[in-house]
């Protein structure tokens, strides 16, 4: 490969790779912050050394190793050396076989698990700690979490800079919090962040590909851990729930020259009926725990609508709009009532829906939202207004960072 195609597989492995990387290092060196530094440099050293030997046949070991020995090396020169170096030591030996570690961690074995909890201490603020963790154990860059949030990105890297600085001073102990309150304190932001890594890897908000799959595996894992780790809380069940769903559908979502495929229009014979079956599972397992059900599993139980149905011109979007009646009830945001128009649109005619939209136009969070202009550019379409629509598709398809998006958006203004 060229000098610059190196570059650009040692970049796409650093993506893959990092989570675990710093959610490891941060386990050895109880500090967040360090462990990212770390990671770096043996990123800066693959950059230095790949090119010019080769990309290792395992990509992941190779840079673990590197770290492990920059983080021993780093502790070393510790003071806190002295009653650290035989466990970091032993970390890097290649007969380690990771019982100690299992034994310590009996009730989970996932670092990046670990690493969630750490990152949403209490000590920081519910928007840091969410965007630390995306960062951290999503992988996300800034500007992937700042389209997340819809906010600038100086502000999301502010944030991330607090956090880790703030779980440095308080010296938080890397660990799961033991069952109660505390766990459950930090509970609705890990939930937050599973789910908003599992959405950068459906539905991809820059680049060239409209899945990120590597994303939707690891929020997928993380999810059915964490509902072996809290089986009594509805919520838990509830999202994984309505990830399982939304997975289903992910070979259907794309075409065979990679565009982007609308859920009314996939085949739905390329559904996988396992994770469907997994997802509705879940879904009756949160029902069955009893009382109201919460965002996440009302959302699961609106994706199941759509799973349930054998065609889309079977779907019951009655039941939709009033699932989302219920979801702007309890999640009053933006984006929720945006989504609920949609349904207004399919349940009672496009004009209900496109009543909602208009109200959603001067909402700043929504200003450089694409998929603003994009539902409203359909119901006008639905309505006959071919020029409206039109411009509307355009202004959503200029809004775009992801190229698929952009070109399915072109290519329905094209159709009016």
């Amino acid at each position: 490969m060229s000098a610059g195609d190196v570059h650009g597989t040692i970049a796409a492995i650093w993506r893959i790779e990092s989570p675990k990387l710093i959610a490891r290092l941060s386990r050895m060196m109880r500090d967040v912050g360090r462990a990212e530094d770390v990671a770096q440099d043996a990123f800066v050293s693959a950059l230095a050394q790949w090119p010019d030997e080769g990309i290792p046949r395992n990509p992941g070991a190779w840079l673990m190793t590197a770290a492990k020995r920059r983080a021993i090396d780093a502790m070393r020169r510790d003071e806190t050396v002295a009653r650290t170096h035989r466990q970091l030591a032993d970390e890097i030996a290649p007969t380690q076989s990771g019982g100690d570690a299992a034994k310590a961690y009996e009730e989970i074995d996932d670092d990046m698990l670990r690493l969630m909890f750490v990152a949403c201490h209490p000590v920081v603020s519910k928007e840091a700690h969410v965007a630390l963790t995306l960062k951290l154990v999503g992988g996300l860059t800034t500007a992937e979490i700042a389209r997340a949030f819809l906010v600038s990105e100086p502000t999301i890297a502010q944030r991330i800079v607090r956090a880790k600085r703030t779980l440095s001073a308080a010296r938080v102990p890397f660990e799961v919090p033991a069952a109660g309150s505390e766990r459950l304190a930090r509970l609705a932001s890990i939930l937050e962040t599973i789910y908003l890594i599992f959405n950068e890897g459906y539905a991809a908000t820059a680049g060239d590909d409209v899945l990120r799959p590597e994303l939707v595996e690891d929020a997928l894992r993380l999810g059915r851990m964490l509902a072996a780790l809290m089986p009594s809380e509805s919520e838990v069940h509830g999202l994984v729930a309505l990830m399982e769903v939304q997975a289903s559908r992910m070979r259907a979502r794309v075409g065979a020259s990679g565009e982007a495929i609308l859920l009314l229009d996939q085949d739905r014979g390329k559904w996988n009926r396992l994770l469907v079956a997994r997802g509705l599972e879940a879904l009756a397992t949160a029902e069955a725990l009893g009382g109201s059900l919460g965002p996440y599993a009302l959302q699961a139980a609106i994706a199941a609508c759509h799973a349930r149905a054998a065609t889309a011109a079977q779907t019951d979007w009655g039941r939709i709009a009033a699932l989302y009646d219920a979801l702007a009830h309890l999640a009053p945001t933006p984006v929720v009532e945006l989504n609920r128009a949609v349904a207004a649109g399919m349940a009672f005619g496009p004009s209900a829906g496109l009543e909602i939209v208009d109200r959603l136009r001067d909402e700043p969070a929504l200003r450089a939202y694409h998929l603003l202009p994009s539902v409203r550019a359909d119901l006008l379409f639905r309505l006959g207004r071919l020029a409206e629509a039109r411009e509307e598709f355009e202004r959503a398809a200029s809004l775009a960072r992801n190229t698929r998006d952009r070109t399915l958006l072109l290519s329905r203004a094209a159709r009016c």
